[in-house]
């Protein structure tokens, strides 16, 4: 559907009611109608000639995909991944990442379904752009992995978000930065050159064992006497995990210019491709996804008008777990317990620029100063790279390399010696 499709929205003051299928607590048709909703969308139309939020029949399929979960993975996962023949199923699939599905002659028919879909590139793949985009990845080093985890936390007011995070655990409490890591090196290997079209890369396998990780969670959680599908429909449903890959193509695109990274709009169209690509290995099946940066933020200001705030205590162990994850613990001395001293304070700066100021007075949150003056005097800095970046012949490879290998050392620095695992086992905490 196009966005130039603005017939089908809702004339002022006549909004259709809920569809059937709309979780109660994503209150997008009721605010709709509500005085401060009527008069942001007559400012908007009065000022761009364009529309606040995406059609109807766009919205509608968005509420639907609030229920909808990844059907193929859930039918190998059933067959292959439970009972007495995990431990066989986990070895199949490992020679089936390694060497592809035909490697496996005794694969069951619902692990042929799901690799068929996952070594077949879609025809509407630009692989051109899928690397653009990995490239702005690259070059953005930690400060995709900073900005990703600050801008994750506007979102954990719902429970939609925050109850299956909480029970799971991964990023509460003492654990959250250990689980903030692994998604950091999830990160890192999808974003490497070629990552995503080279058969047994890294990339690829780490995307399927996520889709496969959302699975278990997604039926866990599911049938948690605390999950309550009327009100927030399925646990890791599509369409919050299609609103996950807008949050690493246009919020940070948009986002990092207060910081001085300067992504043009053409760069922001590649990290959608990038994105929707990511998501289709990652099994997002949306019955529509935005094309455009306009309508990208047509749905995050659709998401942001059905906002609830109903995440209570949850929310709030998420959102107060995150900058404490990074502060320096007891066993830090020296040079160790300086970097942990200066990620405490920068990510809590980062939390603090990209959190509404209402959201974060309702939290405990760490004190931001003086240490927000650091992003202002880096400022020029990270601007002349930019401009380096783009004008200086040679400069932009070599900036490049740079951050790769920041980020890396960063990465390795934190983890102190462990390794990345994307356990879909794991029990949830409660």
């Amino acid at each position: 559907m196009s966005s130039n499709n603005t017939t089908a929205n809702h004339a002022a003051g006549t909004a259709q009611p809920p569809p059937p299928q709309c979780p109660t607590a994503f209150r997008y048709w009721e605010a709709l109608r509500t005085p401060r909703v009527l008069r942001l969308r007559r400012i908007v139309e009065t000022l761009t000639g364009g529309q606040l939020f995406p059609t109807d029949a766009q919205a509608t399929a968005l509420t639907a995909d609030l229920f909808a979960g990844d059907p193929v993975a859930e039918r190998y996962v059933a067959e292959v991944l439970h009972g007495d023949t995990a431990k066989a199923g986990r070895a199949m699939l490992d020679a089936a990442l390694a060497n592809g599905i035909d490697s496996v002659p005794d694969a069951p028919p619902s692990m042929r379904a799901l690799f068929e879909e996952y070594e077949t590139v879609p025809e509407w793949v630009r692989p051109e752009l899928v690397e653009q985009g990995a490239a702005i990845w690259r070059r953005w080093g930690t400060m995709l992995f900073s900005f990703a985890g600050a801008e994750t936390l506007e979102m954990y007011t719902e429970s939609a978000v925050a109850t299956p995070l909480s029970l799971a655990g991964g990023y509460a409490g003492d654990s959250a930065l250990r689980r903030f890591l692994e998604t950091c090196r999830f990160w890192i290997e999808v974003s490497q050159p070629d990552a995503l079209f080279t058969p047994g890369s890294s990339g690829r396998a780490i995307a399927l064992e996520v889709r496969v990780m959302h699975v278990f969670v997604r039926a866990r959680v599911a049938n948690h006497p605390e999950w309550d599908t009327e009100k927030w429909g399925l646990p890791i449903s599509q369409t919050y995990q299609m609103l996950t890959l807008l949050a690493g193509s246009v919020t940070p695109g948009l986002g990092l210019w207060l910081l001085g990274y300067q992504t043009t709009p053409s760069e922001i169209r590649a990290l959608l491709h990038f994105q929707k690509y990511l998501g289709y290995l990652l099994g997002v099946r949306v019955g529509w996804y935005p094309e455009t940066v306009t309508d990208s933020l047509r749905v995050l200001a659709m998401t942001i008008a059905s906002r609830s705030h109903d995440a209570g205590a949850h929310g709030a162990e998420l959102i107060e777990s995150y900058p404490a994850a990074f502060a320096p613990r007891p066993e830090h001395r020296g040079a160790a317990r300086l970097r942990a001293a200066y990620n405490f304070r920068i990510n809590s700066v980062y939390a603090a620029l990209y959190m509404a100021p209402s959201t974060r007075r309702r939290y405990s949150m760490p004190p931001v100063f003086p240490w927000a003056l650091i992003p202002v005097l880096r400022f020029p800095l990270i601007t002349a790279m930019e401009l380096a970046r783009r004008f200086a012949p040679g400069f932009a490879p070599l900036h490049e390399k740079v951050m790769c290998l920041h980020r890396e050392n960063w990465h390795r620095a934190q983890m102190r010696g462990r390794e990345a695992a994307f356990d879909a086992n794991g029990a949830l905490r409660r």
